[in-house]
């Protein structure tokens, strides 16, 4: 059976693929939250539930050559970017296994052989190396883009408004994705803004903006598949807002008095897993053992990536000023 969506045919391979994807990230992240009461896990920790379809639907539309820079929560980009799993963990733990040798943390992720430049606890501040990304790829007649994800906090940075400026400007090969969740760290966006739709600000600078479910995966992936497609056309950039909403308070010490918990709950019905599953469900794509399946699978990954964070060993403190500044070929 296949189920039609515009851009998009789902069939169950499909189907299953967007399923794992997004119970992979949710699981992760899961898990973080228990070890980080355990404390396992120390400093910040920014968590992703409730925005997975966005990781899954953009990232899922690039290729390999694509440079992609994340924010400070970004552990579902960075999994669906391709970073190993047991990496991630590490760098939660802080170990020299992790991917950023474990000096990163949860905020700052990196794989550079995997075209992902991090995570970036500069509200706004992965804008302009999205851009400088992007004007290097078009300055070398390179065939990859960049795309930056960011939250609707960061519409109020001057970054935000200088980086589409010159995106536009220069016709520069650059996906911007806001992640919209309506509340960036803490303040409602209609106390912070005076025009609450993100979409109209991209467009002011004259590149193609549009609007798209962020709690749908597969309309996400459509709307980034066709934008990433105009884009290697040389059509120059691209903007989509994602109006989404994360289930788990903004950080671990976050203890949510702006919003209420009912409006947590309601759109906790309308997260991205439980209306994909039913949805793909009631389409005959998937069924109920697939689903705990595809959980039990997620489960066994995260538990061994536990355990090779807690084997793995801490830097040598012989190495702590290393990378402190950079180091000049001898």
């Amino acid at each position: 059976m296949t189920a039609s969506s515009p851009g998009v045919t789902l069939d169950r391979e499909h189907a299953l693929t967007l399923l794992r994807q997004m119970l992979r990230i949710r699981q992760f992240e899961d898990r973080c939250a228990q070890l980080y009461t355990e404390l396992k896990i120390r400093g910040f920790l920014h968590l992703y539930n409730g925005e997975e379809a966005i990781a899954v639907g953009v990232l899922g539309s690039l290729e390999p050559q694509d440079a992609v820079v994340a924010t400070y929560r970004e552990h579902g980009h960075a999994l669906m970017r391709g970073v190993p799993m047991n990496a991630l963990m590490a760098e939660m733990f802080g170990k020299h296994t992790g991917s950023s040798g474990g000096r990163g943390g949860s905020m700052h992720v990196f794989d550079v052989a995997r075209r992902f430049y991090g995570g970036n606890a500069i509200v706004g501040g992965g804008l302009p190396i999205a851009t400088g990304l992007a004007l290097a790829e078009k300055l070398a007649k390179h065939t990859g883009i960049a795309a930056c994800f960011f939250g609707e906090g960061a519409v109020a940075e001057g970054e935000f408004h200088e980086s589409l400026n010159l995106a536009a400007l220069w016709r520069l090969p650059v996906l911007f994705i806001c992640e919209n969740n309506l509340y960036a760290m803490g303040t409602a966006l209609s106390r912070s803004e005076s025009v609450t739709d993100v979409r109209a600000k991209a467009a002011a600078y004259g590149m193609p903006a549009l609007a798209v479910d962020g709690m749908d995966v597969v309309a996400v992936q459509a709307a980034a598949q066709s934008a990433v497609a105009s884009i290697r056309g040389g059509n120059g950039p691209q903007f989509l807002e994602c109006r989404t909403y994360r289930l788990r308070a903004h950080s671990m010490f976050d203890a949510q008095l702006y919003r209420d918990k009912a409006e947590v709950e309601a759109w906790r019905a309308r997260g991205p897993l439980i209306t994909f599953t039913t949805r793909c469900k009631a389409a005959g794509l998937i069924s109920e053992a697939d689903f705990l399946q595809l959980q039990k699978e997620a489960d066994a990954e995260v538990d061994a990536a536990v355990a090779f964070a807690e084997s793995s060993e801490w830097e040598s403190v012989d190495e702590l000023e290393r990378w402190v500044y950079a180091e000049r070929p001898a």
